[in-house]
């Protein structure tokens, strides 16, 4: 029973600290992207380099931004025959069959 509870430990300390590695890397290369992103825009405003704050209130690099607005509507012009067709369809799925 020792060796089962020994065993169960030693994996589950190990998982949980992969866990916490793979974590602080993650953290540690959205870090380096934003200080890099910061120069990269001071240099290209004409400021002087200095190094850039860790912390900032943008959004964060890795995750794209938003589209203010959904896709463009799509419209297909049907014919009479498959407005009439589109119409059984429908009816048919209405009552079950």
């Amino acid at each position: 029973m020792a060796e089962h509870e020994t065993l169960s430990r030693t994996t589950g300390a190990t998982v949980l600290t992969l866990v916490v590695v793979a974590c602080a890397a993650g953290l540690a290369d959205a870090l380096r992207r934003r200080v890099r992103l910061c120069r990269r825009a001071r240099h290209h405003a004409g400021a002087e380099p200095v190094p850039a704050p860790v912390h900032t209130h943008h959004g964060s690099p890795t995750i794209p931004r938003q589209r203010a607005t959904g896709p463009s509507a799509e419209t297909v012009r049907l014919t009479e025959a498959e407005r009439d067709a589109f119409a059984v369809l429908v009816r048919r799925l209405s009552e079950g069959d």
